[in-house]
């Protein structure tokens, strides 16, 4: 702690609880798990975002619509950290899902960052292809809210550290 001396004696300065609290608070910001959400369609990403808080999973979102959107974040001068997970949708325009995990699975800087692929598809062929190309999760989007708050839930407790929840 620091203070002022005082004749050999130290006087706590009263800013120093202050100050290592902001510390503490800005190193739980910098250690605050990071998502990027690779989804076209508002309503579906609503409900992700619904999902985690409803299941209070406190992440830092990101969310673009396309793999090409994905890609440009990811790629973007001065990034200082990339996310820790990738949920990926299948079913884009301009580059779909499994284009854009085929590209950060090649690129050297991007292939460690785990992806999740979180789809409408139940095509056996996507799942196997998304498996092929590096993907570390396949989840089914349920038509209902409360079973994707649980898949949600569920892909938490297997890719989210259990200090962010």
């Amino acid at each position: 702690m620091t203070g002022f001396i005082i004749r050999g004696g130290s006087v706590p300065c009263p800013l120093d609880s202050l100050i290592l609290k902001g510390i503490a608070i800005m190193n739980a910001e910098l250690q605050r798990f990071e998502m990027l959400l690779v989804e076209d369609e508002e309503t579906e990403a609503y409900l992700v975002k619904w999902a985690l808080g409803i299941n209070e999973i406190e992440v830092e979102l990101h969310h673009v619509l396309n793999g090409y959107e994905a890609l440009q974040y990811l790629r973007r001068a001065g990034i200082h950290r990339y996310p820790d997970l990738i949920l990926l949708d299948l079913n884009m325009p301009r580059m779909n899902g499994l284009e854009c995990l085929a590209e950060i699975k090649q690129d050297a800087a991007l292939c460690e960052i785990p992806v999740v692929v979180l789809t409408t598809s139940y095509a056996r062929s996507d799942m196997d292809a998304s498996k092929k190309l590096g993907a570390v999760d396949f989840i089914t989007k349920p038509m209902d809210m409360y079973q994707l708050a649980e898949a949600v839930r569920v892909m938490g407790t297997r890719w989210i550290s259990p200090q962010s929840t």
